[in-house]
């Protein structure tokens, strides 16, 4: 097996030209147009979307937009393109399923000279049918309230003796199989080339035999911290941002960075959409660096334009996923590996979740 290595690291994240505002972004927005359809993981996320995006675009624009959610089905994105019944104007879209609907032209390829952003935004956010949003990570979570000791590894997660109770994992090969190796004692650095090879599968497997009968799958990311707060699992991986909502709600809720899993969300376009000129003019003004800041300030995920940073304090950009300490021990997705193997990967693993 072999794959091509993730272009998302830690230099190209830190990477990026600083330049301009809203009219060096050469945003011209539409006016008087019918309706724009945005469809994202919702949640937490989506409020601050709200928030930073959607209201304010409406407002300044004219744009009937209107906000939807889905768990990031690549599946109904097909159906519709391939039976010309397009509903979805704009997606929020996770790598590895990114790369794959711009192979099977289920994404309008992105206009980058139109956009005028392919040299403002961090490396990793340009991408042939996607433009980045913003960086996340799925983190290990546990209720402090729960736990005598803290865990600070996978290897913690997977220790049952020591840490008692039921665990949460989301209901997936991608990050469960990565989480599974380094627990399993393999370096971050070297789960994908591990993951590459039949016995590392094997072993990834293997891994999660031991504890499959504590596991709660969970299947949207609102449902990690909402079963931590309720008592339903005492950790769980989950994405830093909904544990973020979670803590300022006033629970007492902990996240470990260590052997973390970071990337990039994107915005794509459906293939047939009939609002791909309100799409450019949402994704444009999304990525200016003042509605950055207010997304990253409502939910900490990390912003793609490197002005937005500057905007940010000190206790906000700690709880960044590109924070430099964060950053210590965490793993890039190899989205190359996901776009190679994912299917057959999860083939295999929703038929040994199903045993």
């Amino acid at each position: 097996m072999t794959h091509q290595p993730s272009p998302l690291t830690p230099r190209r994240l830190a990477r990026g030209v600083a330049v301009g505002g809203l009219l060096a972004a050469g945003l011209a927005l539409s006016t008087g147009a019918q309706a724009l359809t945005v469809i994202s993981f919702g949640g937490a996320s989506g409020d601050a979307m709200q928030k930073a995006y959607y209201g304010p675009f409406a407002e300044q624009t004219g744009v009937d937009l209107t906000p939807g959610d889905y768990n990031g089905e690549l599946s109904r994105i097909r159906a519709m393109v391939e039976t010309g019944n397009v509903s979805w104007d704009l997606v929020e879209m996770e790598s590895p399923e990114l790369a794959r609907g711009c192979f099977e032209g289920l994404f309008e390829p992105i206009d980058w000279e139109r956009l005028g952003l392919a040299d403002t935004l961090i490396d990793s956010a340009v991408e042939e049918c996607g433009v980045g949003t913003f960086v996340w990570s799925t983190v290990l979570a546990f209720d402090a309230d729960a736990l005598e000791a803290s865990p600070t590894s996978w290897a913690d997660f997977w220790d049952v003796e020591q840490f008692p109770g039921t665990r949460g994992l989301r209901r997936g090969a991608k990050y469960t199989l990565e989480f599974a190796l380094m627990a399993d004692g393999v370096p971050a650095d070297e789960v994908y080339a591990v993951l590459a090879t039949d016995e590392g599968v094997e072993r990834a497997f293997a891994k999660l035999d031991e504890i499959k009968e504590h596991i709660q799958w969970w299947e949207a990311g609102a449902q990690p911290p909402q079963w931590l707060v309720a008592g339903d699992v005492v950790m769980t991986s989950s994405y830093n941002g909904r544990i973020a909502a979670a803590q300022e709600e006033g629970n007492n809720l902990a996240i470990v960075w260590n052997e973390s899993i970071y990337d990039l969300d994107y915005w794509a376009i459906v293939a047939g959409s009939d609002h791909v000129d309100e799409a450019y003019d949402f994704i444009a003004f999304a990525s200016q660096p003042e509605t950055q800041a207010v997304y990253s300030s409502e939910i900490p995920y990390g912003p793609v334009h490197p002005d937005a940073i500057a905007q940010l304090d000190e206790e906000q950009a700690r709880r960044m996923p590109t924070h430099e300490e964060n950053l210590e021990g965490a793993l890039a997705i190899d989205t190359g590996f996901w776009v190679d193997f994912g299917e057959e990967l999860e083939q295999r693993f929703n038929a040994w979740a199903a045993r």
